[in-house]
């Protein structure tokens, strides 16, 4: 699935020769869209402040989850599917309901434009990042941050947890990724390989590669082991927005401002 700044949600069928269809209902650009782990609902984001919760089918009905006051930047399921976590222009953190398809609670410190937010494998911890250079490590059951790395180097535009929920890679707008252990509070790895901001970046299922998508153009593969570059990719031309493994980690997708997928 793929969402643009057309205000249109694609989802393609891989297996045959690349039917897509389209979702209407998000009146301004969609930021970001994820498939449950089920793959039974879509989530996307919008600029148009809302949250939508879509079932993938020829129908493509959806509900909206209304709340933030800005452009919603980010939105990703818990990995049981029960929940949904936004983040907003609004500098919150929401966390969504699924089932009941309302808003359960909001986490505010951020001081500047919310970029992205994910929740940890256990669903016990939410990593966040924001435009005033922090990232947040959150616990979800009393609700308070509970962790926070300042990179005064610039912002992260993406974060995520690996697959065993022991560290978060971050996605930076200063040219870096960085990898933190989020168990003993401190910076594992860094890599400054881009020539540009860093959008986002995927891990392999294995948790020893990741994947990053850079303004610079390119896509490049670390090998997290030994803690290197192995390789780079050219193809989009101009930004690389957005990547993503597939979940055997055999293959992986990427999407550019060239509108190319």
């Amino acid at each position: 699935a793929t969402s643009s700044l057309d205000r249109f949600l694609m989802v393609w069928k891989l297996k045959t020769q690349c039917r897509a269809y389209r979702f209407v209902g998000h009146a301004e650009a969609v930021t970001s869209v994820q498939f449950s782990p089920d793959g039974q609902l879509l989530a996307s984001a919008s600029q148009d402040r809302t949250v939508r919760l879509w079932i993938p089918c020829i129908h493509g009905e959806s509900s909206v989850l209304k709340g933030h006051t800005a452009s919603v930047r980010s939105v990703s399921f818990s990995h049981d599917g029960h929940f949904l976590v936004s983040a907003s222009n609004d500098k919150s953190i929401k966390i969504w309901s699924v089932r009941h398809q309302h808003l359960l609670f909001s986490l505010f410190q951020h001081t500047h434009w919310a970029r992205c937010a994910k929740f940890s494998p256990d669903g016990r911890l939410i990593a966040s990042c924001s435009e005033d250079k922090s990232v947040k490590i959150w616990d979800t059951r009393n609700k308070t941050c509970i962790d926070s790395f300042l990179d005064y180097g610039g912002f992260a535009n993406f974060v995520d947890f690996n697959p065993s929920g022991t560290c978060i890679a971050s996605a930076c707008s200063n040219h870096t990724v960085k990898l933190w252990d989020i168990r003993m509070n401190k910076l594992l790895q860094h890599y400054k390989v881009h020539r540009a901001g860093v959008n986002c970046v995927s891990f392999h299922p294995s948790g020893n590669y990741l994947i990053t998508a850079s303004t610079d153009g390119t896509l490049k593969i670390l090998d997290l082991l030994e803690g290197r570059l192995i390789y780079t990719l050219h193809g989009h031309k101009g930004p690389v927005l957005s990547v993503a493994f597939s979940k055997g980690g055999e293959k992986f997708a990427s999407g550019g401002v060239d509108a190319q997928v």
